[in-house]
């Protein structure tokens, strides 16, 4: 099974999610991005009509396959910024 990651990060002067090198747009506030990461993660884990889907690879070439509607992927949502806080003050007791 296929798992996805959100994180929340700083971002363009605000708060972000991310997917791997992707950011969503920025949001004022931590809690708005932690929310809004939450969100789409649950998105994620609905499921959907089974279809026939075309796509194009990275180098032009075309793919059908059949995309089972109720094969989601496992989710999480990281707070980077948590981790990097506790982290900090873990490190700093330390010293």
């Amino acid at each position: 099974m296929i798992k996805v990651v959100y994180e929340v990060v700083p971002h363009d002067g605000g708060w972000a999610y991310r997917l791997g090198g992707v950011y969503s747009e920025a949001f004022p506030s931590h809690a708005e991005a932690l929310e809004a990461a939450r969100i789409v993660a649950a998105e994620q884990q609905v499921g959907g009509d089974s279809a026939e889907i075309s796509w194009q690879d990275e180098n032009g070439k075309w793919h059908e396959e059949y995309a089972e509607g109720g094969d989601r992927p496992e989710t999480e949502v990281v707070d980077g910024f948590w981790q990097e806080r506790t982290t900090g003050a873990s490190q700093s007791a330390g010293r």
